[in-house]
């Protein structure tokens, strides 16, 4: 009989050979628990290459090496030597699919802690075949997995990762993922702000949030929400309704629910009359609703208050927070099941010095328990950006983008594209450019402001400048042509002092624009994702204050509106002291046209448009740099 599964747990010099061994066994799949592979250095990634191409051999699969196995609960098959499996499986709705052995068995093994139930958990440890996309793809499939959990440390085929994440929108399954690296730095150098910014976590971290991925701090966040996604059904708002027995909690969950980005809505008056009927006049009644300690008598007036608060049209999701009550646990216990039986709407319950046995019910009944007061409101941010996301997604022209082609070689030459042939490029594309006319002479100059219309700027050209400000290479707001001669000459001589040799091309005329908000948009070539799109506020603070947000071609209207809504700088968007907020109608279309321009023209490596003018009725490029492979 030639078996389902092989499980290789050999020392890793002699690995390849019991691979071989299965192979003409007939065996297509894997499992290889030694290490001493890539992740020991030269030889032992001398090793895996060997291991990988004895399988491939074969046409085998491989999980692992340097992996801690697998477990398949609904089979009750603990094929793994963690002491996770020393406890019988307990099968459930969860697939988890970890880089890290070691890690994932404390995060499965606390999960298994708060009755979470994982149906699978898997690790795939070195992943130089099967990787956690791989997994998470596999396991969507099963119709008894509802959410799926990964731990990263590391993302190789980033289109494998975003087709994975939108099959998971497309079946409604939230992911959840936890990725370590937060702050490193790509480090490929970069000749454009949009390369210098794009570290690699800052590219995952907005593409994840562009396809619906949920992102978690750390398991205990992670745990957080998974157990919201179990147990509550999806809001469909973003208002949160806080009810607490602590003045004090309430302001903090306020607090910490603003800067999740939920709504902490004033409760209408008919929803206030009728808290105030309940509560006799001694409590707050708006948001956060404070029942004080009269609960301690009363214990329903905490169920009654949610049923309330729940039934408020403003309310998408509510947090209740209690602490103690042991002697009337039960009596609660049996209000919250009975509000979670009727309920249509989710709600969290936050029992901070809660008793053991009865959160361990409550569980059981499908009321979700956070442990901590910052853990049940970023639950419930959690399900309204789940939520949110899953709106934004239905509503593009497909459910299923495919992730777009493109070189995974490296760039070996590459040259800076002139402001002309740049600008035309743009403007074919759907980008609004400063109208510019190339000089090669001062007389040329002249002639060609007095065409485009004063006043205008003077910009040094040369192949070897790409940063024309820096040399002193821009002179702004030439009012004549007497002041045209005199910027000509300035800038061909900052030119030459800045970078002499420097094949200078001659100047760039370009009209003027009447100064509006600046911001910036720019492309690169991700080592993992492949193109991506950049917005940032632009300007001179740009690389300071880092505030960047991006996006996978395709980019749909929706996606474009989201990342304009992820900038931190909403207050300058939307207009601020006197200056007219942006257009976000001309600059969602702008980023769409950068996305397609992004496909249209996969020789570009980078591309940063700073400043980017936008204001009522335009959203226009004043300066341009763009970079293009040239064996593309």
């Amino acid at each position: 009989e030639v078996p389902e599964l092989g499980v290789v747990g050999v020392a890793a010099e002699g690995a390849s050979e019991v691979m071989a061994a299965l192979g003409k066994k007939g065996v297509k799949i894997a499992i290889v628990w030694s290490s001493g592979f890539g992740e020991m250095g030269a030889t032992g990634r001398q090793l895996e290459e060997t291991l990988v191409q004895t399988a491939r051999a074969y046409g085998m699969r491989i999980c692992g090496p340097n992996t801690l196995g697998l477990t398949n609960a609904f089979e009750r098959m603990p094929l793994t030597f963690s002491q996770y499996a020393d406890t019988p499986l307990a099968p459930g709705p969860v697939a988890f699919v970890s880089q890290s052995g070691a890690f994932g068995t404390a995060v499965a093994t606390a999960a298994r802690d708060r009755g979470i139930g994982l149906g699978y958990f898997v690790s795939t440890g070195n992943q130089p075949d099967i990787s956690v996309a791989t997994v998470i793809d596999a396991v969507l499939d099963d119709p008894r997995i509802a959410v799926v959990v990964a731990y990263l440390e590391g993302i190789g085929d980033g289109r494998e990762f975003v087709a994975a994440a939108q099959k998971a929108m497309a079946l409604g399954k939230p992911l959840v993922v936890v990725k370590v690296g937060r702050h490193s730095a790509g480090s490929r150098a970069a000749i454009s702000h949009t390369g210098s910014l794009a570290g690699n976590d800052a590219v995952f971290d907005s593409v994840m949030r562009q396809h619906g991925v949920l992102r978690a701090d750390n398991e205990t966040h992670a745990l957080d929400l998974i157990a919201a996604l179990t147990s509550c059904p999806v809001p469909h708002g973003d208002g949160v309704g806080l009810i607490t027995v602590s003045g004090g909690a309430g302001a903090m969950m306020a607090d910490s629910a603003e800067e999740l980005g939920l709504s902490v809505p004033v409760l209408t008056p008919g929803t206030q009359g009728r808290l105030g009927a309940l509560l006799r006049g001694f409590a707050s009644t708006g948001n956060p609703v404070d029942v004080t300690g009269q609960s301690i008598e009363d214990v329903t007036i905490l169920s009654r208050s949610l049923d309330i608060v729940m039934e408020d049209p403003q309310v998408a999701v509510c947090v209740i927070w209690v602490q103690l009550l042991h002697g009337k646990a039960d009596l609660l216990a049996d209000l919250l099941v009975a509000c979670k039986r009727k309920a249509t709407k989710p709600f969290i319950l936050c029992w901070l010095n809660s008793p053991a046995q009865t959160v361990k019910r409550l569980r059981q009944a499908g009321v979700c328990v956070a442990d901590s007061t910052l853990g049940g409101v970023q639950s419930a941010a959690g399900l309204v950006e789940f939520g949110r996301a899953r709106r934004r997604c239905a509503s593009r022209q497909s459910s299923l983008v495919s992730p777009p082609q493109w070189a995974r070689l490296p760039v070996a030459a590459t040259e800076n594209v002139s402001s002309i042939e740049a600008g035309l490029l743009l403007t074919r594309n759907g980008l609004s450019v400063a109208p510019a006319l190339l000089a090669t002479s001062i007389d040329e100059a002249v002639r060609a402001a007095e065409a485009l219309g004063f006043p205008v700027a003077v910009k040094i050209e040369s192949h070897d400048i790409p940063h024309k400000t820096e040399a002193g290479g821009v002179v702004l707001s030439l009012a004549d042509g007497d002041a045209v001669k005199q910027a000509c000459t300035r800038v061909i001589d900052a030119a030459k002092v800045y970078k002499p040799g420097a094949k200078i091309d001659g100047v760039l005329v370009q009209a003027m624009q009447t100064a509006a908000t600046e911001l910036v948009l720019g492309l690169q070539r991700d080592p993992a994702f492949g193109p991506v799109v950049m917005l940032g506020l632009g300007g001179i603070f740009i690389e300071a204050l880092k505030d960047v947000v991006f996006a996978t071609p395709p980019i749909s209207l929706q996606d474009a509106y989201h990342m304009i809504s992820r900038l931190r700088c909403q207050i300058v968007l939307n207009g601020i002291r006197g200056h007219a907020g942006v257009d976000r109608e001309s600059l969602a279309n702008a980023i769409c046209a950068l996305s397609d321009l992004a496909l249209a023209h996969p020789e570009i490596v980078e591309l940063d448009l700073n400043p980017v003018f936008t204001a009522p009725g335009r959203t226009v490029a004043v300066d341009w740099l763009m970079v293009r492979d040239l064996h593309a």
